[in-house]
């Protein structure tokens, strides 16, 4: 008995930390319950635009793909006469843009023009990476509010059903279908507008990683095959000076 008496305290003490959480897990069902079937699809395509969005929000970090002075780390090396087969593989494994200037550092005794076709090959490939999923993720942006639609669409044709049926004298006959019609538009468009908004921040972020690589990339074979200098070592020159 007092095992038992102070099991039941112990759940009265928790109930009220479990009560809240409870309650929100029993109207999402209800909400989903009362959505019909196609809350099913909307929901799976919010699990997916969530997990797609997480994902790139860490990919897309500029200090990954592009890390910070690597350019002129890189020419660096170039300049000291140290360059070798394990630097060249380090520089490709550290980051996005360091495979495409490892690409070139590979043909730096080519060519300037084969020395370009091979980095913007490379960056093509580069660029296909980090734009993984994208599509994926505007697919879900274009699709959940069509279906929420479809979902308006398939509860007005109840709601008329049941007029036919029973007259327009009990609201709660049509309450379904109205339910089912606010619920599933109403749901599509929370996925929808997010991952819309999600996709073409990502778009112009990828962009704009993809412009300061171009960048980089074409310092790189100014530095090798002209007389330009990186600006990380241009300022460092104009400092010792001073």
């Amino acid at each position: 008995m007092p095992v038992l008496y102070g099991s039941c305290r112990l759940c009265y003490i928790w109930e009220p930390l479990l009560s809240p959480s409870t309650r929100i897990i029993d109207t999402v069902f209800e909400l989903v319950k009362s959505g019909g079937w196609l809350m099913v699809p909307i929901l799976a395509c919010s699990l997916v635009a969530l997990a797609i969005i997480f994902d790139r929000l860490w990919a897309l970090q500029k200090r990954y793909v592009i890390p910070p002075r690597l350019t002129g780390q890189v020419q660096d090396v170039i300049q000291k006469g140290e360059l070798s087969e394990d630097g060249i593989s380090k520089v490709a494994k550290s980051s996005p843009l360091g495979r495409v200037l490892a690409v070139g550092l590979l043909n730096m005794d080519r060519e300037r023009e084969i020395m370009k076709e091979s980095i913007e090959e490379a960056g093509r490939h580069v660029v296909h990476e980090l734009e993984r999923y994208l599509n994926t993720l505007g697919t879900m942006a274009a699709i959940t509010p069509l279906l929420g639609l479809l979902g308006t669409v398939i509860g007005m044709i109840k709601v008329f059903a049941a007029i036919t049926a029973f007259g327009v004298g009990d609201p709660t006959i049509l309450a379904n279908g109205i339910s089912e019609a606010l619920i599933t538009t109403a749901a599509g468009l929370s996925v929808g507008i997010p991952s819309l908004m999600f996709h073409r921040y990502f778009r112009g972020r990828v962009n704009e990683l993809t412009l300061t690589m171009e960048q980089a990339a074409l310092h790189l074979v100014e530095f090798i095959h002209g007389d330009r200098v990186a600006p990380e070592l241009e300022q460092r020159s104009v400092s010792s000076k001073r």
